[in-house]
């Protein structure tokens, strides 16, 4: 995600305007990378507040059936959460279900960074990025992933296109339908 100041002012405008900024990146030959902006017309501590309710991310992405925070083991003091979700898609005309344990690593109201520990996934990253943007807060979702099964990445990638800019409208309709 590139720093406000590296915005276009054509950028700008589209994301005021509710548009989802996409950004590919390269990735594995078998998995894809995307990171997704958007803007929210509420403050960044209310943005915070839900999007750090980890269970309540069943309603942000309509795919995933399960979200839960893991209970800590005893004496562990981690400094990160421990979640494990549980995702449906239909992809390729096959049902996938997909499962992955992660750690969720926050930075009070600035980023919260995902990493697998163990799951569906040859890798799978994610880092959720908020910052003060005019009179509301950027919101920007960043995502790699290569599945167990061989897709070509070009497949993941279109996947992630067409996906990840419907998965952020739902996030903001709840997140602002919540403010």
């Amino acid at each position: 995600m590139p720093a406000l100041s590296a915005w276009t002012q054509y950028q700008q405008t589209a994301l005021l305007r509710g548009e989802i900024i996409l950004n590919a990146q390269s990735h594995t030959a078998w998995g894809g990378a995307c990171t997704a902006s958007m803007y929210l017309p509420m403050a960044r501590l209310l943005v915070w507040q839900q999007v750090t309710n980890y269970p309540r991310w069943v309603h942000y992405f309509p795919d995933i059936v399960e979200s839960r925070v893991l209970p800590e083991a005893e004496g562990l003091t981690s400094g990160y959460k421990r979640l494990y979700q549980t995702a449906r898609k239909a992809f390729l005309m096959l049902a996938v279900e997909v499962e992955i344990y992660l750690k969720a690593i926050e930075v009070v109201q600035q980023q919260i960074q995902f990493r697998m520990e163990k799951g569906s996934f040859v890798d799978f990253s994610a880092d959720l990025k908020l910052e003060d943007f005019e009179n509301g807060t950027l919101l920007s979702y960043s995502v790699a992933a290569t599945p167990l099964i061989p897709v070509p990445g070009l497949l993941i990638q279109q996947a992630m296109h067409f996906d990840l800019p419907t998965n952020m409208r739902k996030m903001r309709q709840v997140l602002c339908d919540r403010a």
